[in-house]
């Protein structure tokens, strides 16, 4: 039963291990669910975020979706702590997009859900999951017709 001390962050981080070659699930969601990604270039300032991981080799993107108030990754660790890649992606993001939009303060809440997928689990299911969302949300009725995703299979 999870303490009813620790915030909500501390029981996200308890029992959370990074280990390269595995794949997680990420998820992070925009401070006070503010849509700030319904902005077509807000949305690509994030995804250039993302990419810089990737190109960098931080991670291997798998699958990403950009919804207008959080964030889907599905990727490949590679020798960097995800506590290191997110801190790396919100805080750059944040820096951008506070610029973009002449404001201060936090553009991300604290923390993120994160999803070690096992070996044996079907990638290609977790990515349809991932990209599949703006569909579940009734943002579009079809997939190519939102702008801010992506996933390596297709």
């Amino acid at each position: 039963m999870p303490n009813p001390v620790l915030s909500h962050v501390q029981r996200l981080r308890t029992g959370r291990f990074s280990e390269p070659g595995r794949i997680y699930l990420l998820t992070t969601t925009v401070h006070k669910r503010m849509p700030l990604f319904r902005d077509f270039g807000l949305g690509r300032l994030l995804v250039a975020e993302l990419r810089a991981a990737h190109d960098q080799g931080w991670v291997s993107s798998l699958a990403w979706v950009v919804m207008p108030d959080h964030l889907h990754w599905l990727v490949e660790l590679h020798e960097r702590s995800l506590d290191e890649l997110m801190r790396r992606v919100k805080s750059n993001s944040s820096r951008l997009l506070n610029r973009r939009l002449g404001r201060a303060g936090p553009l991300w809440q604290d923390g993120y859900h994160d999803r070690a997928l096992r070996r044996d689990e079907d990638l290609k299911v977790a990515a349809r999951y991932v990209v599949a969302n703006p569909l579940r949300a009734g943002l579009v009725e079809r997939l190519g017709d939102y702008p801010h995703w992506d996933a390596v299979w297709l």
